[in-house]
């Protein structure tokens, strides 16, 4: 017996030694494989990867690169928790502290963010202060703004937009048209309002999907206003990949765009990568109302820089567009070239007024000299924010914010006045139906109605300073505040309307409520307080009422109500991570005890991701009955009661 149970040692210790070899393995591959897609910037697989080679061996590296692949996916609460914990790590780079603090700005938390750029200044000695003092009155200003919005009423144009990436609304006639990774049919091999195209020397980039977003790549959609369906621009631009946004001149007879294509000799680095920038294109309609084959404009170099955002004014006469060609102020710059007498463009002129060391976007100059661009080198709420600057004597004035609601903590760009109080622009924050949407936005609204309440920790009933409570109107615009430090909050409403409430803090789950205005008087005033749960990690909470039959895995209705509720838990906080763990009680084999706590594990994480939840966002644990509650184990006689108490079903958050 003695020898047998050595063995048996023996056979376990080789058994988990090889397992504990074949995870390091596993993480090593899956990390080498997710090293290479991000190179590509085929960021959708990167991240899948990255997450599964973080969850066999948590490492600085994969937090890094997750944070930095949703980052650019414009994922920005994912981005946020991956940063966080990228920069609590020991061996962390002073860096990852400046990013986490852009994230947490960027999703509305300005005194944390505020307190992270502080931070980030301590680290990073040589850090320039005009910089830093920058990211400290943004948030600072971001915070007033959000407390004193502008009256505009901004509303998602859902009959333009989809779950992909819609943006750049330009008026074209009767139509809107603007730029979108839809992808609705299997012709549609067009996409993206992304800086260029990665790939290595031994294929192409696919041609149907694109690798950074997962989408088709961007093409030009038309929507007329006769008519209620959106349709695929007619306007052959000679390339599988990106095309748009466009701008037309003012009689429609000319369009300029924005496109990427494979040059003949893609320059490779090291012999393997090659970059394509982006090119701006024209087209001119024939006599028979067809557009021409389009012709590249005069300071495309592909192989350099990327050209961009043009913008063609109403004369016909300027061309505003903005590049990352050499010797400009920092990231992209907005450029304007005159059309000459003989019909060619001058020389770019760098518009020194306006742009800065950061990125300069989509400028659009209206019929009033007004120029509408956006930048994330200014004074702002976060990612890309939309100023004013009017052209005075040749030159613009001082820029300013459009402040709040029209910014927000993420990239809006594309402003475009169609009347002096009604237009578009695009936006990816949060409440959208997608990636980047269009908006319409009117100007001059008075509010009736009023919305106050406070937030507070669920279990010490103490108000929470600086969180963050979001108001989304059904099928209408989203507000955002941060509450003071009694933890209140207030919003202006509209009357007939319906809305729902979030309440968010980081560290804390978050807490959602209702409320409607429909039947209410102008005088009404509505309270709605939240309560927020704060998050301990790896503390095991049971669920509630999960039942098995005898012998069996299956999840039955009753157990699936009790996951349901886990289901909605994740749904509402989209960055935790959770180990889902299976408990039975002492009485039977302890082995298969063991393995049927695994298969009901098993089922409950399939439910749970059948239900629309990220596979690597759960894992099943089979505990048998390792985990008792109470002292009845083997041999020890206890009432069904006491056995029930160890029957049970737990999670616990592993990661936030």
């Amino acid at each position: 017996m003695k020898n047998m149970k050595k063995n048996i040692y023996r056979l376990f210790l080789a058994v988990t030694v090889l397992f504990a070899h074949q995870t390091t393995v596993f993480a090593q591959y899956a990390r080498l494989e997710a090293d290479k897609q991000y190179e590509l910037y085929n960021f959708s697989k990167a991240i899948d990867l990255y997450e599964l080679a973080y969850k066999k061996k948590p490492t600085l590296h994969a937090a890094e690169r997750l944070a930095q692949a949703y980052s650019y996916q414009n994922n920005y609460k994912q981005a946020e928790s991956w940063y966080a914990i990228a920069a609590g790590m020991s061996n962390t780079n002073p860096e990852n502290v400046l990013h986490y603090a852009k994230a947490l700005q960027q999703n509305s938390k300005y005194a944390e963010a505020k307190a992270q750029y502080q931070k980030y200044g301590e680290l990073n000695k040589d850090v320039d202060p005009k910089e830093q003092n920058l990211w400290l009155l943004s948030c600072d200003s971001a915070g007033f703004w959000m407390k004193n919005p502008a009256t505009v009423v901004i509303s998602n144009e859902k009959i333009l937009n989809t779950p992909q990436s819609d943006w750049g609304a330009t008026v074209y006639g009767n139509s809107i048209v603007f730029s979108s990774d839809r992808g609705n049919t299997s012709a549609d091999k067009l996409s993206g309002n992304r800086p260029f195209l990665k790939f290595d020397g031994t294929k192409k980039p696919d041609r149907t999907v694109y690798g950074w977003t997962g989408n088709h790549y961007l093409k030009l959609y038309e929507k007329d206003e006769n008519q209620d369906s959106v349709f695929s621009f007619n306007l052959n631009a000679n390339t599988d990949y990106h095309v748009g946004p466009a701008s037309f001149s003012k009689d429609g007879k000319e369009v300029f765009f924005t496109l990427s294509k494979i040059p003949k000799k893609p320059v490779y680095v090291n012999g393997k990568i090659a970059t394509v920038n982006l090119e701006i294109y024209s087209s001119k309609k024939d006599a028979d109302g067809k557009w021409a084959s389009p012709i590249p404009f005069k300071y495309n170099k592909v192989d350099d820089y990327s050209v961009g955002d043009p913008f063609i004014t109403s004369d016909g006469n300027s061309l505003y567009f903005v590049s990352n060609m050499p010797n400009g102020l920092g990231g992209t710059d907005i450029y304007m070239c005159q059309r000459t007498s003989a019909g060619d463009w001058g020389l770019p002129v760098n518009l020194k007024e306006i742009n800065t060391k950061g990125n300069e976007r989509t400028p659009i100059l209206d019929n009033e000299h007004n120029l509408y661009f956006s930048t994330d080198g200014r004074v702002g709420m976060g990612g890309l924010d939309i100023f004013k600057a009017q052209l005075l004597n040749g030159k613009f004035a001082g820029p300013k914010n459009l402040g709040y609601p029209t910014n927000s903590p993420q990239d809006d760009f594309a402003y475009l006045k169609t009347s002096p109080l009604t237009g578009y622009f695009t936006s990816n924050r949060s409440g959208g139906l997608g990636s980047d949407d269009i908006y319409s936005f009117t100007e001059q609204q008075i509010f009736a109605l009023k919305l106050i309440g406070s937030v507070f920790d669920r279990k010490t009933n103490q108000p929470l300073v600086n969180a963050i409570v979001t108001l989304s109107k059904i099928n209408g615009q989203t507000l955002k505040v941060q509450t003071d430090e009694s933890g209140n909050f207030r919003f202006n409403l509209d009357k007939e309307s319906d809305y729902n409430l979030t309440g968010e803090k980081s560290n804390y789950r978050a807490d959602v409520a209702s409320l409607t205005t429909i039947n209410l008087t102008a005088s009404a005033e509505i309270r709605r307080d939240l309560y927020l749960e704060k998050i301990e990690l790896e503390k095991a909470i049971k669920i509630e009422n999960i039942y098995y039959d005898f012998d069996k895995s299956n999840i039955r209705p009753d157990a699936a109500v009790e996951l349901d509720k886990l289901v909605k838990i994740l749904k509402d906080n989209p960055t935790i991570w959770v180990e889902l763990g299976s408990h039975t009680d002492s009485r039977g084999n302890d082995q298969y005890n063991q393995w049927l706590s695994q298969r009901r594990a098993n089922s409950a994480v399939q439910y749970i991701i059948d239900h629309g939840i990220g596979k690597n966002r759960i894992t099943a644990k089979g505990y048998g009955e390792s985990k008792l509650l109470n002292n009845c184990s083997n041999g020890v006689k206890c009432s069904e009661a006491d056995h029930q108490l160890n029957r049970r079903t737990e999670f616990k958050i592993v990661k936030q």
